[in-house]
């Protein structure tokens, strides 16, 4: 399944999605790509609609090649046996570390105003991004809101992620919702005929869009 873009993606999801959570659903969409399909989920199904922003922590010379990730919290997770591979230590990456928890500082205060949460403790959370290669961000983010929210089920929802991925992110959650497994798995952009890149102004204006509607 090639999906026309991420609109479309959502709308699927939501498809599958329907009756999942009974009442008080949360979508908790990562930026930018995955709040366009979060915001059709969370639209349809009638949701809260909100942000979590996990950051990928690349490798020092070849920063596309993930070895970790860190949650707003700074709390980090590591490719432990990459590391040993790349003769690397994580006290290594601190600064890495540093510069992405600014930038997800710098997002959460640009996209909500805020840094602090609503308290979403014991409600159904839906975690949605618009595809999933390597999964550590999204492991991460999955963790972090386990221990912040503990939510009464925890829910992973991505149209398009390679299966040894889903297989890694399995026990992180309580249900996963994922509309294609391809084989021949590159990157998530070979999936949608339109993958353009999402702007910050268009991450503000879906969350506040969707504020109103709320309201």
């Amino acid at each position: 399944m090639v999906f026309a873009d991420r609109v479309e993606a959502g709308k699927k999801l939501a498809m599958e999605l329907a009756g999942t959570c009974k009442q008080n659903g949360v979508v908790l969409a990562i930026p930018r790509g995955g709040v366009v399909v979060g915001a059709e989920i969370a639209r349809i199904l009638g949701m809260t609609l909100d942000v979590i922003i996990p950051r990928k922590i690349g490798a020092p010379h070849n920063p596309e090649v993930a070895i970790g990730a860190v949650t707003q919290d700074g709390i980090t997770f590591f490719n432990k046996p990459l590391l040993n591979f790349l003769e690397l230590e994580e006290k290594d990456l601190a600064r890495m570390v540093e510069r992405e928890k600014r930038e997800i500082e710098r997002r959460m205060l640009l996209y909500r105003g805020q840094m602090e949460y609503p308290d979403y403790s014991g409600r159904c959370i839906i975690v949605v991004d618009d595809g999933i290669a390597t999964g550590y961000t999204v492991k991460a983010a999955l963790r972090w809101i386990r221990q912040k929210f503990k939510p009464q089920k925890l829910i992973l929802a991505v149209p398009v992620a390679p299966q040894d991925t889903l297989d890694r992110l399995e026990d992180e959650v309580d249900q996963l919702v994922v509309l294609e497994t391809p084989d021949d798995f590159y990157a998530v952009g070979q999936f949608y005929l339109d993958f353009s890149q999402t702007t910050d102004q268009e991450v503000i204006q879906i969350l506040k869009e969707r504020t109103a509607q709320q309201a």
